[in-house]
């Protein structure tokens, strides 16, 4: 039986906003957009928003703290493409490395790792959600003959627990380890933490070598899609020259959606940096508000520090599915994402 789709207005657990501008996309519909090849190299095929991408990057360079003109990126298809991305790269830098996720890693990187038949170990989270710090220098210890290819986590699913990468490198550091590579899977996180007074350490800066970052979570999208990020000179490695399309085969897919760099260009375009920062102090508002209600009625809530994410002991049946609640091992939460109003918290 064909079920109606749900209003927009019964979802709370997953990050999904409410204030989509659909506006210049309408426009395009027309068009076969196609964002096939690099989008810094010009190919034969030119009905693309290469232009529109390029900038999307640049903006997001800038706000990663990227090295200079070493860096590169494109927009993907998702956050699962994007973080398929930093651990092929890893791969073909570190043939022989070691991939260590954390219990709370997206469900689709084991699968990325299986698709790349990449060794992998599981290490132990902490309740919180963040890497169990202890077993991660235990294990790389144990295996330090292989380069550790780490998977960190900016923002897990269920608890929005943000691996520290600073604490991560000195300890390869410590262990006198020289080849090592840290992919950032800051899915949600990537597009807020820029903004906040205490950033968590993940970015080129603080000495991460890629950065997967969703567009259809906090910055918002009708379409998945995502960015991911890489320092240049790893990616010229993997690079190769295709006569079909005069262009070069960098990215994970050939043909690429060529609506969602316009989505995305058109909503940094509309906020710019200051209306980014708003939008993120309005989401911790918002949540601030959320968990104060909840902790009133008696809720045994949980939040990790700068988080847009409350967890808290499954409801019952009827409530997960009314508002659509992630839930896991006993646990739901909410995510206060952009366009939620106190008057639907309520």
């Amino acid at each position: 039986m064909w079920t109606p789709v749900p209003k927009a207005g019964s979802y709370l657990g997953y990050p999904a906003v409410r204030d989509l501008d659909g506006s210049l996309l309408s426009t395009c519909l027309d068009l076969p957009l196609n964002n096939i090849g690099d989008p810094f190299a010009r190919g034969t095929w030119k009905v693309d928003s290469h232009e529109f991408e390029r900038e999307v990057l640049a903006f997001f360079a800038k706000l990663l703290r990227a090295p200079g003109e070493n860096w590169w990126g494109y927009v993907t298809n998702g956050g699962t493409e994007g973080n398929l991305y930093g651990l092929y790269l890893a791969r073909e830098l570190h043939p022989k490395g070691m991939v260590y996720l954390s219990q709370d890693s997206h469900y689709s990187v084991t699968k990325n790792v299986r698709f790349l038949n990449m060794r992998h170990i599981m290490i132990r989270s902490q309740p919180n959600g963040e890497i169990d710090y202890e077993d991660l220098r235990e294990t790389i210890n144990l295996h330090r003959d292989s380069p550790p290819i780490v998977f960190a986590n900016i923002g897990t699913t269920m608890t929005e627990a943000k691996d520290d990468i600073g604490r991560i490198q000195a300890m390869i550091t410590d262990l006198a380890i020289p080849n090592f590579y840290i992919h950032c899977d800051a899915a949600m996180s990537g597009a807020i933490a820029p903004f906040l007074d205490e950033p968590p350490p993940f970015d080129f800066a603080d000495g991460a070598h890629s950065i997967a970052i969703s567009g259809h979570k906090f910055l918002g999208s009708a379409i998945p899609c995502g960015i991911v990020m890489a320092l240049k000179s790893n990616v010229d490695r993997v690079a190769r020259s295709i006569a079909y399309i005069g262009n070069l085969d960098t990215t994970i897919t050939g043909s690429r959606n060529g609506l969602t760099p316009l989505i995305l260009w058109q909503t940094i375009r509309s906020l710019g940096h200051a209306g980014l920062a708003e939008r993120v102090a309005e989401a911790l508002r918002l949540t601030d508000y959320a968990e104060e209600q909840m902790t009133r009625s008696g809720i045994q809530v949980h939040r990790n520090k700068n988080a847009i994410t409350l967890y808290f002991p499954a409801p019952r049946q009827e409530v997960v599915g009314r508002w659509q609640l992630a839930t896991n091992k006993g646990m739901s939460h909410i995510i206060l994402a952009p366009g939620t109003s106190r008057e639907l918290l309520n």
